[in-house]
């Protein structure tokens, strides 16, 4: 990921479930989220929005996962042609490309 050519993603289905999981206290971070994700678009960062193919995608997708958020990150990757940097054995299922982020 830090090769200088790789386009890193930040998702807005994950900015909204980190809100979620932080106002529920679910999670714990050192920062706001807000000033996390200013960072990172800084960085060079560029946000991935919901697109309504990324929506219709998701009808289609085996039942390997339940969370909609997380079929929503497998449509997107699936959509874009995306690479999804993952530690959940369940999203590695699908057939898209993943990173394993467990190490």
């Amino acid at each position: 990921m830090e090769q200088s050519d790789t386009r890193i993603w930040i998702r807005a289905i994950s900015v909204w479930e980190i809100s979620i999981k932080t106002s529920l206290n679910r999670l714990k971070i050192s920062e706001t989220a807000e000033e996390r994700i200013s960072f990172l678009l800084e960085q060079g960062c560029s946000p991935l929005v919901v697109k309504f193919a990324h929506a219709f995608a998701v009808r289609t997708l085996p039942l390997h996962h339940r969370d909609p958020f997380d079929r929503m990150l497998v449509a997107q990757a699936q959509c874009e042609d995306l690479t999804l940097v993952t530690a959940d054995p369940a999203i590695m299922a699908y057939d898209i490309r993943t990173m394993d982020a467990s190490t």
